[in-house]
């Protein structure tokens, strides 16, 4: 089995890459170390670039459909790492997660129906409900034992009549868990119950750490596959979010054809070919180098997790089930919130400001950890500097 480096510094910039060649714009210097976008600053897979490359030598590039093969290996990966047996009819498509949820939004709601959100959340979310004229009701995660978990009493008071979705992170984000088959079949009995619709966006699903298990919702029970939507993608965990390639998986074969109406009046179903080529060759040949990766992901907390305790212990980070995105509480230092952002951007630091993710996230940062070691340090050293 091939062992790969993760410790390898990539540059990137010059690439038209948003966390790197974007960061004048968004943090007012190019200056800094970013760890914020959620992409991951490891080499895309060598198996991936060498299909991509094998596809280049026919040169033409017209119009190309995902074929059997396609379909198979999404089947394959989810039988292998999740124990989760779909057919091949249940799939369709979208250029991302986030276009996903927000068609799902467009198919199953009307402008002025309730969508509810549990921030803190991904922030697109929040867009993609307001921006489709939906109203969003948030349904806040409540923290117990330094642990998120879903507030269902606040739930149940917050569904009325018009009330037609939710939106659900699994695992989440920011906070990392990865929600349990108890949380998760407490939270879909009451959406069965008041005929609310989830859809789940489970992007993060392979980058799950040691000790915990993802939980695709439709594996729960029959009822509860008929009644939800599930968002997927390999680009979180192959690095390859720029091909704009993502699937929908939907049991339901009357919510399949809904969504799929609305996929095609735009013509957002034909996709990539490089996108459709890359995610089937990840499935097919990725299992040892997302296992090693996630390895190395978890050796970059423990990393964090020690050097903050040792150097700078006002910081506590939540600890993740899943992810390479990690929440860090900065609360102690009573600092605003934009005090806060300018003091790390002094440091020479990008991360992802915690009221982003919801009102819920003040005195929070967001830190990528899918990069070299080295770089993470040089970030953690910077930072304790700062707060010296």
């Amino acid at each position: 089995m091939k062992n790969y480096n993760f410790d390898e510094l990539v540059d990137r910039t010059n690439t038209n890459s948003i966390k790197y060649d974007a960061r004048e714009q968004f943090f007012g210097t190019g200056e800094l170390l970013p760890l914020w976008v959620a992409d991951m600053d490891f080499k895309t897979p060598d198996f991936i670039i060498r299909a991509l490359k094998q596809r280049l030598e026919h040169e033409v590039l017209g119009y190309t459909f995902r074929g059997d093969s396609y379909a198979d290996a999404i089947v394959g990966w989810l039988d292998q790492r999740h124990g989760w047996k779909i057919e091949k009819e249940w799939i369709s498509f979208s250029p991302g997660v986030v276009a996903g949820l927000t068609l799902a939004i467009d198919t199953y709601s009307k402008p002025g129906d309730e969508v509810i959100v549990q921030p803190p959340v991904y922030f697109p979310f929040f867009d993609s409900v307001k921006g489709t004229g939906r109203q969003m009701v948030e349904n806040p995660l409540k923290l117990v034992d330094g642990r998120y978990t879903f507030d269902l009493e606040d739930l149940k008071s917050k569904i009325t009549p018009k009330t037609k979705m939710l939106l659900l992170c699994n695992p989440q984000n920011p906070g990392g868990m990865v929600w349990t088959k108890a949380e998760l079949e407490a939270l879909a009995t009451i959406c069965l119950e008041n005929e609310v619709l989830i859809v789940s966006d489970e992007i993060h699903s392979d980058l799950v750490f040691n000790g915990h298990r993802h939980i695709p919702l439709p594996t729960l029970s029959e009822e509860i596959a008929n009644n939800c939507v599930v968002c997927m993608a390999g680009s979180k965990t192959f690095n390859i979010a720029g091909l704009t390639t993502s699937f929908v998986v939907i049991p339901n074969k009357k919510l399949f054809v809904r969504y799929e109406r609305t996929l095609k009046v735009p013509h957002l179903h034909m996709g990539n070919i490089f996108g459709s080529l890359a995610l089937e060759t990840a499935y097919r040949e990725g299992g040892a180098w997302v296992d090693q990766m996630v390895d190395y992901l978890q050796e970059n907390y423990r990393f964090l997790e020690s050097f903050l305790k040792e150097h700078l212990p006002q910081v506590v980070p939540m600890k993740p089930e899943a992810t390479y995105l990690i929440w860090l509480d900065f609360s102690a230092f009573n600092l605003s919130d934009e005090k806060l952002n300018d003091k790390l951007i002094q440091a020479g630091v990008g991360l992802n400001r915690g009221v982003q993710f919801g009102k819920q996230g003040s005195g929070y940062m967001r830190i990528n950890i899918g990069c070299p070691k080295a770089t993470l340090e040089q970030a953690l050293i910077r930072m304790k500097e700062a707060f010296a």
